[in-house]
Protein backbone atom coordinates (compact mmCIF):
# COMPACT_ATOMS: atom_id res chain seq x y z
CA UNK A 1 0.00 0.00 0.00
CA UNK A 2 1.08 3.49 -0.89
CA UNK A 3 -0.41 6.41 1.03
CA UNK A 4 0.73 10.35 1.02
CA UNK A 5 -1.10 13.31 2.52
CA UNK A 6 -0.39 16.88 2.87
CA UNK A 7 0.08 18.50 6.59
CA UNK A 8 -0.24 22.48 6.19
CA UNK A 9 2.30 24.06 8.82
CA UNK A 10 2.38 27.59 8.25
CA UNK A 11 -0.82 29.07 7.08
CA UNK A 12 -0.72 32.99 6.16
CA UNK A 13 -4.63 33.11 6.30
CA UNK A 14 -5.09 31.73 9.67
CA UNK A 15 -3.63 34.38 12.48
CA UNK A 16 -4.54 31.61 15.52
CA UNK A 17 -1.39 29.11 14.24
CA UNK A 18 2.37 30.30 15.30
CA UNK A 19 4.49 30.77 12.31
CA UNK A 20 7.08 27.89 12.34
CA UNK A 21 10.30 28.43 10.11
CA UNK A 22 11.69 25.51 7.81
CA UNK A 23 14.78 25.25 10.15
CA UNK A 24 12.93 24.41 13.34
CA UNK A 25 11.11 22.34 11.02
CA UNK A 26 13.79 20.42 10.18
CA UNK A 27 15.21 20.28 13.49
CA UNK A 28 11.97 19.03 14.49
CA UNK A 29 11.58 16.34 11.79
CA UNK A 30 15.66 15.48 13.15
CA UNK A 31 14.75 15.01 16.24
CA UNK A 32 11.70 12.62 15.75
CA UNK A 33 14.14 10.72 14.15
CA UNK A 34 17.31 11.20 16.69
CA UNK A 35 14.43 10.68 19.65
CA UNK A 36 11.27 9.34 18.60
CA UNK A 37 10.21 8.29 21.94
CA UNK A 38 9.36 11.61 22.52
CA UNK A 39 6.58 10.81 19.32
CA UNK A 40 5.37 8.05 19.50
CA UNK A 41 3.74 6.15 22.54
CA UNK A 42 4.60 2.38 22.63
CA UNK A 43 7.84 3.00 21.55
CA UNK A 44 9.92 1.16 24.15
CA UNK A 45 13.76 2.05 23.39
CA UNK A 46 15.46 3.52 20.37
CA UNK A 47 19.38 2.88 19.43
CA UNK A 48 21.15 4.94 17.24
CA UNK A 49 24.18 3.22 15.46
CA UNK A 50 26.59 3.72 12.69
CA UNK A 51 26.56 7.09 11.90
CA UNK A 52 27.54 8.77 8.19
CA UNK A 53 26.76 11.93 6.55
CA UNK A 54 23.79 12.19 6.29
CA UNK A 55 22.09 9.06 7.49
CA UNK A 56 22.40 6.65 10.48
CA UNK A 57 21.20 3.23 11.66
CA UNK A 58 18.73 2.78 14.40
CA UNK A 59 17.55 -0.13 16.22
CA UNK A 60 13.65 0.54 17.72
CA UNK A 61 12.26 -1.65 20.71
CA UNK A 62 8.11 -1.96 21.01
CA UNK A 63 8.09 -4.96 23.58
CA UNK A 64 9.38 -7.73 22.02
CA UNK A 65 9.23 -6.74 18.61
CA UNK A 66 12.61 -4.88 17.52
CA UNK A 67 12.86 -3.14 13.88
CA UNK A 68 16.25 -2.11 12.64
CA UNK A 69 16.03 0.37 9.81
CA UNK A 70 17.73 3.65 8.51
CA UNK A 71 17.24 7.10 8.63
CA UNK A 72 18.56 9.46 5.33
CA UNK A 73 18.89 13.45 5.90
CA UNK A 74 18.78 15.82 3.10
CA UNK A 75 19.13 18.82 5.35
CA UNK A 76 15.80 21.30 5.28
CA UNK A 77 14.15 19.20 2.25
CA UNK A 78 13.65 15.20 3.83
CA UNK A 79 13.90 13.01 6.45
CA UNK A 80 13.35 9.06 4.39
CA UNK A 81 13.12 6.33 6.73
CA UNK A 82 13.96 3.02 5.20
CA UNK A 83 13.22 -0.58 6.73
CA UNK A 84 15.01 -3.64 5.52
CA UNK A 85 13.14 -6.91 4.92
CA UNK A 86 13.49 -8.47 8.38
CA UNK A 87 11.85 -12.11 9.75
CA UNK A 88 7.98 -11.32 9.12
CA UNK A 89 8.51 -7.48 8.05
CA UNK A 90 8.65 -6.31 4.72
CA UNK A 91 10.60 -3.85 3.83
CA UNK A 92 8.94 -0.53 3.90
CA UNK A 93 9.72 2.71 3.63
CA UNK A 94 8.31 6.67 5.34
CA UNK A 95 9.59 10.01 3.36
CA UNK A 96 8.62 13.20 5.28
CA UNK A 97 9.14 16.05 2.60
CA UNK A 98 9.27 19.62 3.88
CA UNK A 99 7.26 21.97 0.86
CA UNK A 100 7.58 25.74 0.54
CA UNK A 101 5.20 26.74 -2.09
CA UNK A 102 5.39 30.09 -1.19
CA UNK A 103 7.58 32.24 1.19
CA UNK A 104 4.42 32.31 3.83
CA UNK A 105 2.92 28.49 3.19
CA UNK A 106 5.05 25.64 4.97
CA UNK A 107 4.21 22.15 4.80
CA UNK A 108 4.83 18.16 5.21
CA UNK A 109 4.19 15.81 3.05
CA UNK A 110 3.98 11.96 4.66
CA UNK A 111 4.58 9.23 1.88
CA UNK A 112 4.11 5.87 3.06
CA UNK A 113 4.78 2.43 1.39
CA UNK A 114 4.44 -0.50 3.28
CA UNK A 115 5.61 -2.75 1.03
CA UNK A 116 2.57 -5.07 0.17
CA UNK A 117 1.22 -3.73 -2.98
CA UNK A 118 -2.33 -2.69 -3.27
CA UNK A 119 -5.50 -5.25 -1.85
CA UNK A 120 -8.33 -5.68 -3.34
CA UNK A 121 -10.26 -7.99 -1.14
CA UNK A 122 -12.51 -6.00 1.09
CA UNK A 123 -10.61 -7.67 4.17
CA UNK A 124 -7.53 -6.25 3.34
CA UNK A 125 -8.81 -2.35 1.99
CA UNK A 126 -10.27 -2.44 5.33
CA UNK A 127 -7.31 -3.43 7.12
CA UNK A 128 -5.26 -0.68 4.88
CA UNK A 129 -8.22 2.16 5.71
CA UNK A 130 -7.22 1.68 9.02
CA UNK A 131 -3.37 2.24 8.66
CA UNK A 132 -3.76 4.86 6.60
CA UNK A 133 -5.68 6.57 9.29
CA UNK A 134 -3.49 5.54 11.83
CA UNK A 135 -0.58 6.94 10.09
CA UNK A 136 -2.45 10.37 9.67
CA UNK A 137 -3.08 10.68 12.64
CA UNK A 138 0.27 9.76 14.01
CA UNK A 139 1.55 12.62 11.74
CA UNK A 140 -0.98 15.02 13.30
CA UNK A 141 0.64 14.34 16.93
CA UNK A 142 4.36 14.75 15.16
CA UNK A 143 3.35 18.18 14.32
CA UNK A 144 1.42 18.84 17.14
CA UNK A 145 4.11 18.11 19.52
CA UNK A 146 6.62 19.97 16.72
CA UNK A 147 4.72 22.73 17.41
CA UNK A 148 4.75 22.65 21.02
CA UNK A 149 8.36 22.42 20.97
CA UNK A 150 8.87 25.58 18.90
CA UNK A 151 6.83 26.92 20.83
CA UNK A 152 8.95 26.42 24.36
CA UNK A 153 12.04 27.55 21.96
CA UNK A 154 13.20 23.58 21.87
CA UNK A 155 13.67 23.94 18.09
CA UNK A 156 15.89 27.15 18.44
CA UNK A 157 19.43 27.00 17.12
CA UNK A 158 20.63 28.61 20.20
CA UNK A 159 18.59 25.55 22.21
CA UNK A 160 19.91 22.85 20.40
CA UNK A 161 23.86 23.20 20.07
Amino acid sequence: MKFEHLIQINDPMNPLIDTISIEQLWRGLVLRAESPTLFVPHLDECTISERSSGSFARRLRYGDLVIDDVVYLTPLKEVRYEVPAQGEIAASSLVMKIEAPTSAVLLVRFCYDDGQGEHTDPANEMYDDFKRSAYQEADIDTVRILRQLAGEGKLDASYLN
